[in-house]
């Protein structure tokens, strides 16, 4: 057994023997050691809440997204009241307008719930009650209720946009990462989307195990979900066609007919597709409705392949015509959509052909990423900070 008996109780420290300065510094220590800790879960909160981003990229941000939301709103106020009018109702057509396509984008459950929550606000606003209601009673009614509205919408909002990130992944795998080794073309590509998921499509690959190299460049009119899904449908159709061995006048014709039968609401779709022989540099081409392909030749002159065709998707019964052109060594084929030339600055200016032009004539004879760098960093220092409207796709094919 353990002897207690020789067991002393520790000392207490003499309180009387802590001076007044003391006690305020050792106050003063754990204040600020309280301050500091607040303000470090305080600002790391604050990096979770901005991801990291400054107040000038928040601001930024926020401006570009509200400017997209409202952009639907603001065509349908645009079309039915017309903005040139001058008149003391424009205001009221103006919001009541915007209003009904606000109401008419909820659903009819939701509606209703919305005019009782506006109505119980009015009533509030005028001091009108009646039976058990008062005025508190009905503003705070009011706005529970337009508040639960709101969480019920962003709630719908979060889950859109997990969908969306869903549809975007999907988007990326059906797009090619690597360009495809051919001995004798180099191939780089890229495409950005103006938002999360783009209508552009893109494709470059082997009809055959030593067969001509497919190329397709090609634009959804429209954005987001619908132009993704038709974008998708343009894809596999492409890919399932090209294992056959119809000739290109016969895939396109098959495509078109695809497109037709899969497009609604007047959805078309503008594209360049062309087959391209590693071998003797032969180049068939479509071009529907698309922008021209601008080709550099090895020696700096310029050409335009154009070719007059409407975009696939429209007319069932159209007939396509394939030209042909020749690609020689040192030959370099620049594939884009109009989010590349139609890209605008602070100015309102367009990036237009004539610079995309003038990079390539600058570029000396090098590899396609090379020349697809110098396009994308001309294209960057031009709009500088102003926000993308549309999505941007580039193709550089160069016969070495």
């Amino acid at each position: 057994m353990i002897d207690r008996s020789d067991v002393r109780p520790h000392p207490m420290p003499d309180s009387s023997r802590v001076t007044p300065t003391e006690k305020l510094q050792s106050f003063a220590s754990r204040v600020t050691d309280r301050i500091r800790l607040g303000w470090s879960y305080l600002h790391e909160g604050w990096i979770r809440l901005t991801s990291g981003m400054e107040m000038e990229e928040l601001w930024a941000q926020f401006k570009a997204e509200a400017t997209e939301s409202s952009r639907l709103y603001k065509q349908e106020v645009i079309q039915h009241t017309g903005w040139t009018e001058s008149s003391w109702k424009r205001p009221f057509q103006v919001f009541g307008r915007l209003f009904w396509s606000v109401l008419k984008k909820l659903s009819p459950a939701r509606r209703v719930f919305l005019l009782l929550n506006l109505i119980l606000a009015i009533l509030a606003i005028f001091d009108l009650s009646f039976l058990i209601f008062t005025r508190t009673l009905e503003f705070t009614l009011a706005f529970l209720g337009i508040l639960t509205i709101l969480i019920l919408v962003l709630a719908d909002h979060i889950s859109m946009k997990r969908d969306i990130e869903i549809a975007r992944e999907i988007q990326r795998w059906l797009l090619p990462r690597r360009a495809p080794e051919v001995p004798g073309i180099d191939v780089a590509f890229t495409t950005r989307p103006a938002q999360s998921i783009g209508g552009d499509y893109y494709d470059a690959f082997q009809r055959s195990g030593d067969g001509p190299l497919l190329i397709a460049v090609a634009d959804v009119a429209g954005k987001s979900v619908p132009a993704a899904m038709l974008m998708a449908t343009f894809q596999a159709s492409l890919r399932a066609l090209a294992t056959s061995r119809h000739s290109l006048s016969e895939l396109i014709d098959r495509l078109n007919r695809q497109m037709y039968s899969n497009s609604n609401r007047g959805r078309f779709t503008t594209a360049f597709i062309a087959e391209l022989d590693p071998a003797t540099g032969v180049l068939l081409y479509l071009c529907a409705g698309h922008n021209p392909p601008i080709l550099r030749r090895a020696d700096g002159s310029i050409e335009r392949l154009n070719s007059d065709n409407i975009p696939l998707g429209i007319e069932l019964a159209e007939e396509y015509q394939v030209a042909a052109s020749h690609l020689d060594l040192g030959d370099v084929l620049v594939i884009y959509t109009d989010g590349v030339t139609e890209a605008r600055n602070r100015d309102r200016q367009q990036f237009g052909e004539d610079r995309l032009v003038s990079v390539l004539q600058s570029s000396p004879e090098q590899q396609a990423a090379i020349t697809l760098a110098d396009i994308l960093r001309s294209l960057a220092n031009f709009v500088a900070a102003s926000p993308q409207h549309d999505d941007i796709t580039c193709m550089v094919v160069r016969r070495t």
